[in-house]
């Protein structure tokens, strides 16, 4: 596909990519009418559907993406694609923030949110210890700071499921319960199905979201080769933002459905998913450790990921807080942050 990609021209590349961008657009809102709908079959939180159900299905891509460019041995592109999406899609809730009724982060009504940006935040600090200490020791192979990761990330999750149950904390001047579900009859055409039918749809959506999501990196490398641009550079900006276009349609679907907690959840589970797909990427990297090849463009990204989900943490703490037009401040800062990110990426391109 590659080869058949590079014969056609620049026009002819972007108009595919703009194409595959609008399928994956309308494959990711009708995922998010089917979690939601799965959270009222089968009785489940809406965070506990969006951790794992939602954020495991948009990253269909990235997890593709980083297992192909790990076989390949291009440390380079795995690490910016991975850690340049935690601080993209945060800013991809920056945006759906436009869509919503008041600030965002004053609907979620329990500390979920704020537990799993904290946990997050953990696992960047970790990655940035290793990065200090150079990935000093492997096993088969396999660097010691991915292992920590992948023990991390799965303590975790273990955390989030046991907190989602016995949860006592309990906020106060909360903005009333607003689900209002502005394309009613998709949604009533979800909830319909039957269990099996529901099932089945689930997983055709994601395959079609994996296949659309590989072929729209594909010509997102070409068109970055054809311009001319770097390696870390493409992956921390054009093919992070490539794979993050599930989460950015079914984050903004979901915000505009009402549906607050599984957008947060969404965005928060994905990047949590980002940091962990570096384990099974270190095993195919038989180079040598993954993380021991970390570039200034990496350690910039996870700083970058580590300020805007803290801007959010701040957020989903202090109910009371000041909106910037029609959003509120701490999407503001995230997205002031995500801007000046990327022209750092592109000092150090």
């Amino acid at each position: 596909m590659r080869e058949v990609l590079l014969t056609q021209g620049t026009a002819v590349n972007f108009l595919l990519f703009v194409i595959l961008a609008v399928g994956i657009w309308l494959a990711g809102s009708r995922l998010t009418y089917l979690a939601d709908a799965i959270s009222e079959r089968y009785r489940l939180a809406a965070s506990t559907v969006g951790l794992f159900f939602l954020a495991l299905a948009t990253s269909l891509p990235e997890v593709a993406t980083t297992m192909t460019a790990a076989i390949k041995q291009n440390s380079d592109l795995v690490l910016n694609n991975l850690f340049g999406g935690i601080a993209l899609q945060t800013a991809v809730l920056a945006l759906a923030d436009f869509w919503a009724k008041g600030a965002i982060s004053n609907y979620p009504r329990k500390a979920n949110h704020a537990l799993e940006a904290t946990l997050l935040v953990a696992l960047m600090a970790c990655l940035q210890i290793v990065f200090v200490l150079g990935e000093p020791l492997s096993i088969f192979g396999i660097g010691v700071g991915s292992f920590v990761v992948a023990a991390a990330y799965a303590g975790t999750i273990r955390l989030l499921r046991w907190y989602d149950s016995s949860s006592d904390w309990v906020p106060v001047d909360l903005p009333g319960l607003q689900k209002e579900y502005q394309m009613i009859d998709t949604r009533m055409l979800m909830t319909g199905l039957s269990s099996r039918q529901l099932s089945v749809v689930s997983m055709l959506a994601c395959i079609l979201i994996m296949i659309l999501g590989i072929a729209i990196v594909e010509v997102s490398e070409v068109l970055v080769e054809k311009i001319g641009l770097g390696s870390g550079f493409f992956g921390v900006t054009f093919l992070a933002a490539a794979t993050s276009l599930p989460e950015l349609s079914t984050t903004i679907t979901a915000v505009r459905m009402g549906a607050y907690t599984l957008a947060i959840s969404n965005v928060f589970g994905s990047n949590l998913i980002m940091v962990v797909l570096i384990f099974p990427a270190d095993i195919l990297h038989f180079s040598g450790p993954i993380l021991g090849a970390a570039g200034s463009s990496t350690q910039l990204a996870i700083a970058s990921g580590t300020l805007v989900t803290t801007m959010y943490l701040i957020g989903l703490i202090i109910r009371r807080k000041p909106r910037i037009g029609p959003i509120g401040i701490d999407s503001f800062l995230v997205l002031v942050i995500y801007a000046m990110s990327l022209l750092l990426y592109y000092s150090l391109r």
